[in-house]
């Protein structure tokens, strides 16, 4: 017996035990017919192992979520040189790419996520086991047109000055706001998932996050809800600023 996000990642049916995680908490995973509940669920080894993959253009969810804020905020990536800001499997970067984007730095503090596609590609040069929090100029060769940020288990205003350092000035930054690492554990339910039947602390977080990017030199422009949620259920938001 073993775990099934263990299990589905040794059988390959998925990028990395993260990745199947994902799709098990999503329901798409089924074990002998019977949908597999919990990544930690145990398995028997030689079960028959079925996983419903999503729709999409991209090496990850995460291209959904950039795909619908280049749309709804109008930010256009052809020709421009970008900044991706926790890269992971490379969504974001993929998307950017499919866009037009001229080049793509895939910035992440992890080692070996980035997508094999991605990893081949000529206009991605990827940047592994970096803190995103020290970034300056000289560690580009070009200047930044467009940041693009999805980072976890760190607040993302922590990443604001490097930013603010290394983008031209009337550039944009594109950010996926994850609530449950911008809010207290008094916000959170014991799954994880943030309370906020109202929208209350949703509008209070954007507040916030707006102050701290003024602060920075940065403007927030728009907002708008992801359309798809996080792999633990949570809410996400998506927000437009540009640098001033």
């Amino acid at each position: 017996m073993k775990r099934a996000d263990v299990l589905i990642a040794e059988k390959g049916l998925a990028k990395s035990r993260s990745a199947a995680a994902v799709f098990i908490k999503e329901g798409r995973v089924s074990a002998n017919g019977k949908t597999v509940a919990k990544p930690g669920e145990l398995l028997a080894e030689d079960c028959d192992i079925k996983v419903e993959y999503p729709q999409t253009l991209y090496v990850s969810r995460g291209g959904i979520k950039l795909e619908h804020a280049l749309s709804v905020f109008g930010v256009e990536a052809k020709g421009k040189i970008c900044l991706d800001i926790g890269a992971s499997t490379g969504g974001f970067t993929h998307c950017l790419l499919t866009h037009g984007a001229k080049k793509v730095y895939a910035v992440d503090s992890g080692t070996g996520q980035l997508d094999p596609i991605l990893r081949a590609d000529s206009r991605v040069v990827s940047r592994e086991n970096v803190n995103a929090r020290y970034l300056t100029e000289t560690d580009f060769e070009d200047k930044i047109d467009l940041i693009v940020m999805d980072v976890s288990f760190i607040s993302q205003t922590l990443l604001y000055p490097a930013c603010a350092a290394v983008l031209c000035a009337g550039g944009v930054m594109v950010t996926l706001v994850k609530p449950q690492f911008e809010t207290g554990s008094r916000a959170r339910h014991k799954n994880g998932v943030i309370k906020d039947k109202d929208g209350k602390n949703a509008a209070a977080l954007i507040k916030r996050l707006a102050a701290s990017a003024s602060s920075c030199g940065f403007r927030l422009t728009d907002t708008a809800v992801s359309p798809i949620t996080g792999g633990d259920g949570n809410v996400e938001y998506l927000a437009a600023f540009v640098k001033e």
